[in-house]
């Protein structure tokens, strides 16, 4: 499923607010979160200058259904240097199994296809110094990142994602907390403790790998819990508007691990691009945010990008 549009995301924005004021405040988790997983520290946080050049990590997000991940790898700086730094796979969902009343990991047919060729698609990108993630969001089905109803479940979760990270050696998991429809099939609404039990979990399975947020949907506003902050097992977050200039409210993030510009590369005009892109430099942010690489020839469209981001063109080898 592809992600909405602007227009679209507004839509949906003003619908959830719509209905809060008829729903009652959502449940808490009594529980406290876990206090025996330190908080990354700055070194634990990864090198945030782009592959082999100063500047802020381009990073790209691919609908596996109908594009190439390894069309990410076919752009370079005009100095040799690769183009993106991350690929995010787009993407695997977080389905409800009503019989044991769980959240379970699913993939469709195109994305466990390019999973189970993970030395063609995945380790293609990594030869490269591209670190490729697995984008994780709801399925209609009333699961999701924010209504884990305990920390059992929430850590459940996180070990089936660790366990893809080492299945299809991937680089990390990225959180977009869209299309849960929460309530559907019984479930609960989103609640406070939820995404910062899932985060916990998932930094101590996995200390060394990236977890990254997508700042959208109810886990956006869900960001501490007890004293513990998403920002502080994170690695990364972005802006989730195409087109727009953002920085991310997530505590616990440096400026160098936000993102506040994301494009649409087949909808964001050339010269907004480029705009974005020079705001990002000129506010010293550590991310640039690009969505919907095609497998055509974008490298002239890039260029505006790439010039404002390091000040070289970006060039194209099919």
């Amino acid at each position: 499923m592809r992600k909405k549009t602007l227009f679209l995301k507004k839509a949906a924005v003003v619908a959830v607010c719509f209905m809060l004021i008829f729903i009652s405040a959502c449940k808490k988790d009594a529980m406290k979160a876990p206090d025996t997983s330190a908080a990354l520290s700055t070194a634990d946080k990864l090198k945030t200058d782009a592959i082999g050049v100063s500047g802020p990590k381009a990073v790209c997000y691919v609908e596996v259904n109908n594009y190439d991940i390894r069309d990410v790898g076919k752009y370079k700086l005009s100095t040799g240097q690769q183009l993106f730094d991350i690929a995010i796979i787009f993407a695997a969902n977080i389905n409800y199994n009503t019989t044991t009343q769980t959240a379970v990991l699913s993939y469709n047919t195109q994305t466990q296809a390019v999973l189970t060729g993970h030395t063609t698609y995945i380790q293609t990108l990594q030869a490269k110094g591209v670190k490729v993630l697995l984008s994780i969001l709801g399925n209609h089905q009333g699961a999701g990142i924010c209504n884990f109803p305990s920390q059992a479940a929430a850590t459940a979760f996180a070990q089936l994602l660790s366990n893809a990270v080492t299945t299809y050696g991937l680089d990390g998991i990225d959180f977009d907390d869209e299309y849960a429809d929460y309530g559907t099939n019984g479930t609960g609404q989103p609640n406070s403790s939820s995404f910062v039990y899932l985060v916990t979990a998932l930094r101590s399975l996995m200390p060394t790998k990236i977890i990254s947020f997508y700042d959208y949907g109810p886990a956006a506003s869900r960001l501490s819990f007890n004293g513990v902050t998403v920002g502080s097992k994170v690695n990364y977050s972005w802006n989730a508007i195409y087109g727009t200039y953002s920085v991310p409210n997530v505590p616990g993030l440096a400026k160098s691990s936000l993102g506040p510009a994301a494009i649409d590369i087949q909808s964001t005009s050339a010269s907004t691009a480029a705009s974005l892109a020079t705001q990002t430099v000129n506010n010293a942010y550590g991310i640039y945010l690009c969505y919907n690489l095609s497998d055509a020839d974008t490298h002239t469209y890039l260029t505006s990008v790439s010039n404002a981001l390091y000040g070289k063109s970006t060039t194209y080898a099919p």
